[in-house]
């Protein structure tokens, strides 16, 4: 991870800790778990194309078990993300093993926007830094929450 990188990374983490104790899950948001049944192409395409953000972690947006997937949700919470679909890998390693086969991606977090893999934690981070989460989400009709805050900014 680069130096600014790391240091987004760091900064997101400490900031989620000091946020958390109301609790991480914000309405809407699905810790869908891991639904059983293996981990087959055809189910990882139907889970990932289900709803608008999927996000495959370790532990729940509420707790999660890695700085990692921590980041991916504070990301989201960042911006006013709440309906998306989070599935716990840890309750499944077939699902865990699954769902890095059918990204052709090695780690976890992983993140799929409109059924589309965008990548882990280092991606979305980038594009929360360099403002393309902000059209990405734009794309699928959800209104980032940061634009809100820039715009209560300018009106100061």
């Amino acid at each position: 991870m680069s130096g600014s990188l790391g240091r987004a990374a760091t900064a997101l983490l400490r900031w989620g800790r000091g946020v958390a104790s109301g609790g991480l899950r914000g309405p809407g948001v699905r810790a869908a778990g891991s639904g059983g049944g293996g981990a087959s192409a055809e189910r990882l395409d139907a889970l990932v194309k289900k709803d608008k953000v999927v996000v495959f972690l370790k532990g729940t947006p509420e707790q999660p078990q890695c700085g990692f997937s921590n980041a991916v949700v504070q990301i989201l919470r960042l911006h006013g993300v709440r309906d998306y679909a989070a599935y716990n890998v840890l309750d499944d390693p077939q699902l865990r093993q699954g769902v890095k086969d059918y990204s052709n991606w090695p780690t976890i977090p992983q993140v799929y926007l409109n059924g589309e893999f965008v990548g882990g934690c280092d991606i979305l981070l980038q594009m929360h830094q360099n403002g393309d989460l902000v059209e990405e989400l734009k794309k699928l009709g959800i209104r980032s929450a940061l634009l809100d805050e820039t715009e209560g900014q300018d009106s100061k």
